[in-house]
């Protein structure tokens, strides 16, 4: 269930857990008692465990730090590596 952000006449900020289809935009403030309508707030992205937010996270780290590699990715230390004798390929740049 989604935290929804609440602020009352008061200026008091409080939090409530609601379901998504709960269509409530008001709720009582705990503090005072007066009637505290419903913010419209960021979710909580930072809270998700899954797959795609780690994906999402190591992709913005690499935007300020990216990767140095010393091999292409996927290659394998104990194989070694392929020779090729297309001429193209000796045009292509060299590290």
């Amino acid at each position: 269930m989604p935290l929804y952000e609440f602020r009352c006449e008061n200026s008091h900020l409080h939090e409530l857990m609601l379901s998504m289809s709960a269509a409530d935009r008001h709720a009582t403030c705990p503090e005072c008692g007066s009637d505290a309508t419903r913010l419209i707030s960021s979710p909580a992205l930072g809270h998700l465990r899954t797959a795609r937010a780690d994906l999402i996270g190591e992709t913005e780290a690499s935007a300020h730090a990216p990767a140095v590699v010393d091999r292409v990715p996927g290659a394998r230390p104990d194989r070694p590596a392929r020779i090729t004798h297309d001429p193209r390929h000796a045009r292509l740049p060299r590290p």
